[in-house]
Protein backbone atom coordinates (compact mmCIF):
# COMPACT_ATOMS: atom_id res chain seq x y z
CA UNK A 1 0.00 0.00 0.00
CA UNK A 2 1.09 3.67 -0.56
CA UNK A 3 2.08 5.52 1.54
CA UNK A 4 0.14 8.79 2.60
CA UNK A 5 1.16 12.33 3.69
CA UNK A 6 -0.87 14.86 5.15
CA UNK A 7 0.04 18.49 4.04
CA UNK A 8 -0.98 21.57 5.57
CA UNK A 9 -0.91 24.68 3.55
CA UNK A 10 -0.72 22.19 0.64
CA UNK A 11 -2.04 23.74 -1.74
CA UNK A 12 0.11 26.77 -2.32
CA UNK A 13 3.91 27.65 -2.17
CA UNK A 14 5.82 25.14 -0.43
CA UNK A 15 2.98 22.62 0.89
CA UNK A 16 2.22 22.55 -2.76
CA UNK A 17 5.91 21.98 -4.15
CA UNK A 18 6.15 19.02 -1.36
CA UNK A 19 2.72 17.61 -2.31
CA UNK A 20 4.63 17.46 -5.92
CA UNK A 21 7.63 15.81 -4.92
CA UNK A 22 5.44 13.04 -2.75
CA UNK A 23 3.29 12.17 -5.46
CA UNK A 24 6.07 11.91 -8.14
CA UNK A 25 7.08 9.44 -5.61
CA UNK A 26 4.26 7.25 -5.02
CA UNK A 27 3.02 9.09 -2.08
CA UNK A 28 -0.76 9.70 -1.55
CA UNK A 29 -1.34 12.75 -0.31
CA UNK A 30 -4.39 15.23 1.67
CA UNK A 31 -4.06 18.70 0.82
CA UNK A 32 -5.44 20.92 3.88
CA UNK A 33 -6.62 24.81 3.49
CA UNK A 34 -9.02 27.09 3.34
CA UNK A 35 -9.43 27.72 -0.13
CA UNK A 36 -11.15 25.75 -2.17
CA UNK A 37 -10.25 27.89 -5.44
CA UNK A 38 -6.31 27.23 -4.18
CA UNK A 39 -7.39 23.28 -4.04
CA UNK A 40 -8.87 22.88 -7.29
CA UNK A 41 -6.15 24.47 -8.80
CA UNK A 42 -4.10 22.25 -6.85
CA UNK A 43 -5.80 18.97 -7.74
CA UNK A 44 -6.28 20.11 -11.55
CA UNK A 45 -2.29 20.36 -11.54
CA UNK A 46 -1.68 17.08 -10.22
CA UNK A 47 -4.77 15.07 -12.35
CA UNK A 48 -4.26 11.97 -10.13
CA UNK A 49 -6.38 10.05 -7.52
CA UNK A 50 -3.38 9.95 -5.11
CA UNK A 51 -4.21 13.82 -4.06
CA UNK A 52 -7.21 14.75 -1.99
CA UNK A 53 -8.37 18.15 -0.85
CA UNK A 54 -9.38 18.56 3.17
CA UNK A 55 -10.69 21.86 3.89
CA UNK A 56 -9.70 23.43 7.82
CA UNK A 57 -8.69 26.01 9.20
CA UNK A 58 -5.73 24.24 11.42
CA UNK A 59 -6.30 27.64 14.04
CA UNK A 60 -9.40 25.15 15.38
CA UNK A 61 -8.95 22.17 17.61
CA UNK A 62 -11.98 20.57 16.23
CA UNK A 63 -10.53 20.97 12.24
CA UNK A 64 -7.41 19.30 13.14
CA UNK A 65 -9.10 15.97 14.40
CA UNK A 66 -11.23 16.11 11.36
CA UNK A 67 -8.17 16.50 9.18
CA UNK A 68 -6.68 13.28 10.23
CA UNK A 69 -9.80 11.50 10.69
CA UNK A 70 -10.46 11.89 7.46
CA UNK A 71 -7.08 11.41 5.30
CA UNK A 72 -7.25 7.92 7.83
CA UNK A 73 -10.54 7.15 6.31
CA UNK A 74 -9.84 8.28 2.79
CA UNK A 75 -5.95 7.29 2.66
CA UNK A 76 -6.14 4.46 4.07
CA UNK A 77 -3.69 5.45 7.21
CA UNK A 78 -1.19 8.22 7.45
CA UNK A 79 2.67 7.78 7.50
CA UNK A 80 3.90 11.80 7.33
CA UNK A 81 2.44 14.85 8.49
CA UNK A 82 4.02 18.22 6.90
CA UNK A 83 2.84 21.42 8.99
CA UNK A 84 3.70 24.01 6.46
CA UNK A 85 0.11 26.21 7.26
CA UNK A 86 1.67 29.75 8.30
CA UNK A 87 0.94 33.63 8.20
CA UNK A 88 3.84 36.34 8.28
CA UNK A 89 3.74 39.34 10.57
CA UNK A 90 5.86 42.59 10.69
CA UNK A 91 6.14 45.38 12.44
CA UNK A 92 7.10 47.03 15.75
CA UNK A 93 5.77 45.65 18.83
CA UNK A 94 3.85 49.05 19.76
CA UNK A 95 1.96 48.06 16.54
CA UNK A 96 0.88 44.85 17.63
CA UNK A 97 -2.78 44.14 19.03
CA UNK A 98 -4.06 41.21 20.68
CA UNK A 99 -5.90 40.13 17.19
CA UNK A 100 -2.65 40.27 15.48
CA UNK A 101 -1.10 37.96 18.13
CA UNK A 102 -3.70 35.45 17.76
CA UNK A 103 -3.81 35.24 14.20
CA UNK A 104 0.02 34.42 14.26
CA UNK A 105 0.43 32.20 17.23
CA UNK A 106 -3.25 30.71 16.45
CA UNK A 107 -1.68 29.57 12.78
CA UNK A 108 1.98 29.07 13.45
CA UNK A 109 1.67 27.14 16.80
CA UNK A 110 -1.90 26.21 17.70
CA UNK A 111 -2.36 24.54 14.56
CA UNK A 112 1.30 22.60 14.48
CA UNK A 113 0.63 21.70 17.82
CA UNK A 114 -2.97 20.24 17.27
CA UNK A 115 -2.05 18.72 14.19
CA UNK A 116 0.91 17.08 15.47
CA UNK A 117 -1.64 16.12 18.71
CA UNK A 118 -4.45 14.43 16.45
CA UNK A 119 -1.70 13.03 14.01
CA UNK A 120 0.26 10.95 16.78
CA UNK A 121 -1.84 7.65 17.18
CA UNK A 122 -2.14 7.20 13.30
CA UNK A 123 1.74 7.91 12.94
CA UNK A 124 2.55 5.37 15.86
CA UNK A 125 0.98 3.04 14.06
CA UNK A 126 2.77 3.57 10.85
CA UNK A 127 6.00 4.23 12.70
CA UNK A 128 6.16 7.81 10.70
CA UNK A 129 7.36 10.99 10.71
CA UNK A 130 6.34 15.04 11.13
CA UNK A 131 8.51 17.72 9.62
CA UNK A 132 7.17 20.96 10.92
CA UNK A 133 8.06 24.26 9.28
CA UNK A 134 9.79 26.90 10.81
CA UNK A 135 12.05 29.74 9.86
CA UNK A 136 15.27 31.74 9.94
CA UNK A 137 13.60 34.28 12.09
CA UNK A 138 12.58 31.14 14.72
CA UNK A 139 16.63 30.56 14.36
CA UNK A 140 18.06 33.81 15.01
CA UNK A 141 15.69 36.29 15.25
CA UNK A 142 14.57 39.20 12.95
CA UNK A 143 14.81 42.93 12.92
CA UNK A 144 11.36 44.50 13.32
CA UNK A 145 9.57 40.91 13.28
CA UNK A 146 8.96 39.89 17.11
CA UNK A 147 6.07 38.30 17.08
CA UNK A 148 6.40 35.96 13.85
CA UNK A 149 9.94 35.07 15.16
CA UNK A 150 8.69 34.27 18.63
CA UNK A 151 5.82 31.93 16.98
CA UNK A 152 8.53 30.25 14.81
CA UNK A 153 10.78 29.62 17.68
CA UNK A 154 8.02 28.12 19.29
CA UNK A 155 7.67 25.72 16.25
CA UNK A 156 11.63 24.69 16.98
CA UNK A 157 11.35 24.47 20.63
CA UNK A 158 8.02 21.91 20.35
CA UNK A 159 10.19 20.17 17.37
CA UNK A 160 12.71 19.16 19.76
CA UNK A 161 10.75 18.39 22.39
CA UNK A 162 8.29 16.03 20.75
CA UNK A 163 11.10 14.42 18.66
CA UNK A 164 12.20 13.66 22.73
CA UNK A 165 8.65 12.61 23.42
CA UNK A 166 8.03 10.31 20.82
CA UNK A 167 11.61 8.98 19.73
CA UNK A 168 10.69 5.27 21.79
CA UNK A 169 7.46 4.95 19.17
CA UNK A 170 9.37 5.40 16.94
CA UNK A 171 7.98 8.39 15.24
CA UNK A 172 10.59 11.07 14.18
CA UNK A 173 9.93 14.77 14.43
CA UNK A 174 12.10 17.48 12.55
CA UNK A 175 11.68 20.70 11.05
CA UNK A 176 13.12 22.77 8.07
CA UNK A 177 14.19 26.77 8.79
CA UNK A 178 14.15 28.02 5.70
CA UNK A 179 14.74 31.92 4.94
CA UNK A 180 12.97 33.65 2.58
CA UNK A 181 11.10 31.79 -0.46
CA UNK A 182 9.27 32.37 -3.31
CA UNK A 183 6.02 31.74 -2.62
CA UNK A 184 2.93 33.65 -2.52
CA UNK A 185 3.22 35.16 0.69
CA UNK A 186 6.64 36.41 0.34
CA UNK A 187 4.81 38.12 -3.32
CA UNK A 188 2.14 39.60 -0.86
CA UNK A 189 4.88 40.57 1.64
CA UNK A 190 6.50 42.72 -1.08
CA UNK A 191 3.84 44.40 -2.01
CA UNK A 192 3.05 45.62 1.25
CA UNK A 193 6.29 47.17 2.34
CA UNK A 194 7.27 48.34 -1.39
CA UNK A 195 10.48 46.28 -1.19
CA UNK A 196 11.83 44.17 -4.12
CA UNK A 197 13.06 40.48 -4.26
CA UNK A 198 16.30 41.62 -5.13
CA UNK A 199 15.92 43.86 -1.52
CA UNK A 200 15.44 40.79 -0.04
CA UNK A 201 18.62 38.65 -1.43
CA UNK A 202 21.00 41.21 -0.78
CA UNK A 203 21.39 39.94 2.68
CA UNK A 204 21.84 36.34 1.27
CA UNK A 205 25.46 35.13 0.96
CA UNK A 206 24.45 33.41 -2.04
CA UNK A 207 22.52 36.64 -3.06
CA UNK A 208 19.23 35.36 -3.93
CA UNK A 209 16.21 33.48 -1.90
CA UNK A 210 14.88 29.85 -1.97
CA UNK A 211 12.12 28.58 -4.75
CA UNK A 212 9.56 26.63 -3.06
CA UNK A 213 10.91 23.57 -4.74
CA UNK A 214 14.26 23.97 -2.80
CA UNK A 215 12.58 23.98 0.59
CA UNK A 216 9.91 21.35 -0.18
CA UNK A 217 13.35 18.84 -1.13
CA UNK A 218 14.41 19.25 2.09
CA UNK A 219 10.91 18.36 3.89
CA UNK A 220 11.27 15.57 1.99
CA UNK A 221 14.15 14.36 2.70
CA UNK A 222 13.36 14.56 6.61
CA UNK A 223 10.32 12.91 6.33
CA UNK A 224 11.51 9.84 4.38
CA UNK A 225 14.08 6.76 4.71
CA UNK A 226 17.21 8.10 4.18
CA UNK A 227 16.58 10.29 7.46
CA UNK A 228 15.54 7.67 9.35
CA UNK A 229 18.52 7.96 12.40
CA UNK A 230 17.77 12.09 11.95
CA UNK A 231 15.31 13.41 14.85
CA UNK A 232 14.80 16.59 16.31
CA UNK A 233 16.97 18.42 14.15
CA UNK A 234 16.46 21.71 12.43
CA UNK A 235 17.65 21.98 8.87
CA UNK A 236 18.38 25.41 7.70
CA UNK A 237 17.76 25.84 4.15
CA UNK A 238 18.56 29.90 4.17
CA UNK A 239 21.46 30.27 1.53
CA UNK A 240 24.19 30.61 4.61
CA UNK A 241 22.15 33.38 6.03
CA UNK A 242 22.39 31.41 10.01
CA UNK A 243 26.08 30.32 8.97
Amino acid sequence: MAKAAIITGGTSGIGLAAAEIFIKNHYKCALVGRSEQRARAALDKFNTDSAIYIQADVCRVDDCDKVVSEAVQRLGGVDILVNCAGVYSEGAIVDVDEIEYGRIFDTNVKGTFFMCRAAVPALSAAKGAIVNVASDAGVKGNYFCALYAASKGAVVAFTKSLALELAHIPVRVNCVAPGDVWTPMTRAQLERSGETVEDLAAVYPMRRIATAEEVAEAVCFLAGPKANFTTGAVLSVDGGLTA
